[in-house]
C-alpha cells in the first residue's frame, strides 16, 4: 500500500512561482511513489473570504489548471474540491470538541494571519477563521492522509493536527493517523518587491500564467542592491531580488552572474533582461500545457467531477471507522 499525501491550494488567485518551487514541483515529483491527494481548499478560502464568494468560484479552476499544467497527473493524484465532501465538515464538527479556543489563539500561524487581515476583522475575528486549524485537521485526517507537504510557516498547523488525533485516539480508540510535515525545496519564495512572502495579495508575484511581457514588466521592477546605482558600481547579490531569482532560474551562469555584479561589470538592465528571458523559456511549457487544458473546460470538470467522487468514498470509510468509535453509529 502507496503512503498518503495530502496538499493543495486555497482558491483566491492563481498559483506563482512561490507555489511552484515551494510545492507544485514536490508534488508532481510525489505522485510517482505516493497516493496523492489534492484539495481545492474553498472552504478554507471562504474563512477571509466570505463576503467574496465570486472570487473563491472563479478561482476554484484556475488552481485546477496550475497544478495540472506543472504536471500533476489525475492518474496517478486525486484533485478535489474541499466543499463537495461533507465528511471533512462532520469532522470538523467532532474535532472542535477536542480543541480549546485558548489553544487556537496560541497557533502561531493564526495569530500573523490575524494580525495580517486586521482590516477583514477589524476588533473580532471569526469562529471559521480562528477554528480553521480544525478544519484542516479534518483535512488531512478524511483521508489518513501519512504525510502533508507544507512550508515553514505552517509547521504550526500539523502540530495542531496530531495533538487533535492524540486526543481523540486517546479517547475513541487508534482510529487516526498522525500525519508528518513534509517541507518543500524552497520553505518559502520572497516577493519581487523584497517581502519575505510572494503572496497574490501582495502585488509582488509572477503567476505561472503570466504571458512573457508581463513577466518583463514585472522583473524590471524588481528590487536590486539600493547601493549600486552606475552601472560600474559594484554591486552586493545578497541584496538584490533579481540575483535571488537567478539561483531559481539561471543555476548555469549563476557564478559569473555574482562575480559580474560583484566587480562593477554587470549593469542592473542587462542583468534583469537574462533574468526574463530565463524565467519566460522556464515556464513556457507550463503556459503551454495550461492553455491546453484551458481550452478543454469539460475535460478539467470531468477530472474534478471523477476526483471528487474519488476522494468522497475514501473519506466516507474513515468516516464510518470515526462513527463507530464514538459511539454514534446508531444504524
Amino acid at each position: 500500500m502507496k503512503k498518503i499525501i495530502l496538499t493543495g491550494d486555497r482558491p483566491t488567485g492563481q498559483l506563482h512561482i512561490g507555489h511552484l518551487f515551494g510545492s507544485l514541483l514536490k508534488r508532481v515529483e510525489l505522485q510517482e511513489e505516493y497516493d496523492t491527494h489534492i484539495m481545492v481548499a474553498d472552504v478554507q478560502a471562504l474563512t477571509d473570504n466570505f463576503n467574496n464568494p465570486q472570487k473563491v468560484r472563479d478561482n476554484a479552476f484556475e488552481v485546477v489548471l496550475d497544478n495540472l499544467a506543472v504536471g500533476v497527473d489525475p492518474n496517478k493524484s486525486t484533485i478535489f474540491i474541499q466543499s463537495m465532501i461533507p465528511e471533512i465538515a462532520e469532522l470538523t464538527v467532532f474535532y472542535s470538541n477536542l480543541v480549546t479556543v485558548s489553544r487556537l489563539q496560541r497557533n502561531p500561524t493564526v495569530k500573523e494571519e490575524i494580525k495580517q487581515k486586521k482590516e477583514l476583522f477589524k476588533d473580532s475575528v471569526t469562529f471559521g477563521f480562528l477554528g480553521y486549524p480544525v478544519s484542516q485537521a479534518a483535512d488531512i485526517t478524511v483521508f489518513g492522509a501519512d504525510l502533508v507537504p507544507v512550508g515553514e510557516d505552517q509547521l504550526p498547523m500539523i502540530e495542531q493536527t496530531r495533538e487533535i488525533v492524540k486526543k481523540f485516539n486517546s479517547i475513541y480508540g487508534d482510529i487516526l493517523k498522525e500525519p508528518e510535515a513534509l517541507i518543500g525545496s524552497i520553505g518559502r519564495v520572497k516577493g519581487l518587491d523584497g517581502n519575505s512572502k510572494m503572496g497574490k495579495s501582495l502585488n509582488n508575484a509572477i503567476y505561472l500564467a503570466d504571458e512573457p511581457e508581463v513577466i518583463e514588466q514585472k522583473v524590471k521592477k524588481a528590487l536590486t542592491d539600493i547601493k549600486k546605482i552606475k552601472i560600474d558600481d559594484k554591486g552586493n547579490p545578497d541584496d538584490c531580488m533579481v540575483y535571488y531569482y537567478h539561483q531559481m532560474f539561471s543555476k548555469n551562469n549563476l557564478e559569473n552572474i555574482k562575480n559580474e555584479c560583484q566587480s562593477g561589470t554587470r549593469g542592473c538592465v542587462q542583468c534583469k533582461k537574462e533574468l526574463s528571458e530565463n524565467i519566460i523559456k522556464y515556464l513556457e511549457p507550463i503556459r503551454e500545457k495550461r492553455k491546453y487544458y484551458q481550452d478543454r473546460p469539460e475535460l478539467v470538470r470531468e477530472i474534478v467531477k471523477d476526483g471528487t467522487k474519488r476522494a468522497r468514498i475514501k473519506a466516507s470509510e474513515i468516516l464510518k471507522k470515526v462513527k463507530k468509535g464514538m459511539r454514534i453509529d446508531y444504524f
